[in-house]
């Protein structure tokens, strides 16, 4: 697959020879795909805490997810809410991240937007210039078109769905254990 079939919007799902921990069995939406590199965030691995353990300021109990190595230090949100929140980047659709972050305390601390209109995230995943197509040469990702709400439609079997909708030789890999070796 061409580095070309990748924009914003796209959605890498991770094949199962790929045995990195921060990306097996990973699905990741790019929110950026520029010639200078690659963002985007991993949709699927919980953190299992909530975002006011991370930012005591925000008094919410969504769960924060592990979106990426890079930059763990700091919290990102990806959101429906470009209403309430100034300077957002749209990526598809009614899908936008970043944004004014006042403006997400407030509208999250006054409840003017639900819990299904935002996911946080600590980190990010980032790519060099060509980094991610030579990932697709080794056949670690494979490449799909946003087609579910990932605030509605998400749920801890996100990666094991996806391979099942890929059909083919992925449906080998639906019940087999992350560690083939504990099979």
């Amino acid at each position: 697959m061409s580095i070309k079939s990748i924009k914003k919007g796209s959605i890498l799902v991770a094949k199962p020879t790929l045995n990195n921990d921060i990306f097996q069995r990973s699905v990741i939406l790019i929110t950026e795909h520029l010639e200078s590199g690659n963002i985007g965030f991993v949709l699927n691995h919980s953190s299992h805490i909530p975002i006011s353990i991370f930012v005591s300021e925000i008094e919410s109990t969504s769960i924060v997810f592990e979106g990426g190595p890079v930059d763990k230090e700091n919290i990102y949100y990806l959101h429906k809410r470009p209403d309430l929140i100034r300077n957002s980047e749209k990526i598809i659709h009614n899908l936008y991240w970043s944004g004014n972050y006042d403006d997400v305390r407030e509208a999250v601390n006054q409840k003017l937007i639900k819990e299904n209109e935002i996911k946080f995230f600590m980190g990010y995943c980032g790519w060099a210039p060509k980094q991610i197509a030579d990932e697709l040469k080794n056949n670690s990702w494979t490449v799909r078109d946003l087609d579910f709400d990932i605030f509605e439609e998400w749920d801890a079997d996100l990666w094991k769905n996806l391979m099942k909708k890929l059909g083919g030789e992925n449906l080998i890999w639906l019940n087999t254990p992350a560690d083939p070796s504990m099979n």
